[in-house]
């Protein structure tokens, strides 16, 4: 009987309005021996039951979402930090931070669960509300540049240039570079508002010279040419032809002594052959006659090497006493040291067999004259050990003679120093 009157309570229940999972309940009859309307709670899964004015009110559980009269399911989060930095938790859900967030053609970047909007390149406006495209021309109205200045945009950037004839700073105004002569440096004078070089190209002839006085050009033939400096500056010689036998070379358009300057080097010797410098080094010296010369060293004598291929040279004497080169093969090597030296067998007794020794960069024996007439050698770790063969006698180390009874080997030890 209870059981049939709490359907019957249930079914007189109206479903009102469903906000945020919470469901509230408008009974029409209660029966009065109930005086917890939650008690057994009238709610689905995963939710909870509270009692106002005498009802009993459905919500979801901390943490979860969906129709509480039902069931309630567990959320994804429920702060911003249980989602990714790129997300928001919205009604238990991680959404996209930035949807719905930024104006039209704004771009939006998600920054901690926040979302920034920011207007693209080249582009301008609120990007909460929208955003444009930018005329890049715009950004010199109005100009930021100063007087006498205009304004071009270079990549999406203004930039100041002052005016032809004006200079100075674009940003604050620019002024004529000059309005006198005096504004101007010293060798430089005004025209049209600009300083220019006093001596600019065709002030002068090709070849005259000019000095500035006063701000204004003065024109002269160097030395040796001749003629109108305003015009044409005829020179001295246009080949050595031109020339007098005191000056028989024509540089640089002027008749000069070949050996004149610095054409040779430091104690060389200069003869001029025609127009031609011949430089050379005294008899009694040596060198570079276009760099240095000077006195004659023994180390000279071989300079260049007159020696064969892995040999040295040093200086030396023959018998007279006269200076000369010595050639000597290098050490490890054997040969003729005047046409090519070759590399011995050893440079030291290790690299021989046991039994040989290393003379003059070669292995040889080292029994080799050694031990006395007759006797007996063994080469024992390149020592010659020398004896007296049977039925043999005497001093091993010069001669051994026969003998007529056994009487044992008489040993000797030649070790080689």
């Amino acid at each position: 009987m209870t059981a049939c009157l709490r359907m019957l309570g249930l079914v007189a229940v109206t479903i009102g309005h469903i906000t945020q999972g919470m469901i509230i309940y408008n009974p029409t009859s209660y029966t009065s021996r109930y005086t917890d309307p939650c008690s057994p709670s009238p709610c689905g899964s995963n939710t909870q039951c509270r009692v106002a004015e005498g009802r009993p009110v459905c919500s979801c559980l901390p943490g979860h979402w969906g129709n509480p009269t039902t069931y309630c399911q567990r959320g994804e989060c429920e702060v911003n930090q249980d989602c990714p930095n790129s997300k928001a938790c919205r009604n238990y859900k991680c959404e996209d931070v930035c949807s719905g967030q930024c104006g039209r053609n704004a771009d939006c970047s998600p920054r901690n669960h926040i979302a920034v909007c920011s207007c693209p390149a080249r582009h301008v406006g609120d990007p909460s509300v929208s955003c444009r495209q930018m005329d890049p021309q715009e950004l010199c109205y109005p100009s930021p540049c100063g007087q006498n200045t205009k304004c071009e945009v270079i990549n999406d950037v203004p930039v100041c240039s002052c005016l032809p004839g004006y200079i100075g700073s674009p940003s604050s105004g620019c002024r004529h570079e000059c309005d006198s002569d005096y504004d101007c440096g010293p060798s430089q004078m005004c025209q049209q508002y600009k300083c220019t070089s006093a001596c600019s190209a065709g002030t002068c002839a090709p070849t005259a010279i000019c000095d500035v006085h006063n701000h204004r050009a003065s024109c002269s033939c160097p030395k040796g040419y001749f003629g109108d400096p305003y015009t044409s500056c005829r020179a001295e010689c246009l080949s050595h032809a031109d020339c007098p036998a005191d000056r028989p070379a024509c540089s640089g358009e002027r008749c000069v002594n070949p050996c004149s300057g610095n054409v040779c080097g430091i104690n060389a010797n200069c003869e001029a052959r025609g127009a031609t410098p011949i430089c050379s080094c005294p008899r009694t010296m040596t060198g570079d006659p276009f760099v240095r010369c000077r006195p004659f060293e023994p180390a000279d004598l071989c300079e260049p090497n007159p020696c064969g291929e892995n040999a040295r040279c040093q200086p030396g004497h023959d018998v007279t006493g006269k200076e000369r080169p010595v050639c000597t093969c290098l050490p490890g090597y054997t040969g003729d040291a005047l046409s090519r030296c070759r590399r011995g067998e050893c440079s030291a007794d290790a690299e021989c067999r046991h039994d040989q020794t290393c003379v003059d960069y070669q292995c040889r024996n080292v029994c080799t004259g050694q031990c006395g007439v007759d006797a007996e050698c063994n080469a024992r770790n390149r020592v010659a050990t020398c004896s007296c063969p049977p039925g043999y006698t005497g001093h091993a180390m010069t001669r051994c003679y026969p003998k007529s009874s056994t009487s044992g080997r008489v040993y000797y030890n030649n070790r080689k120093k």
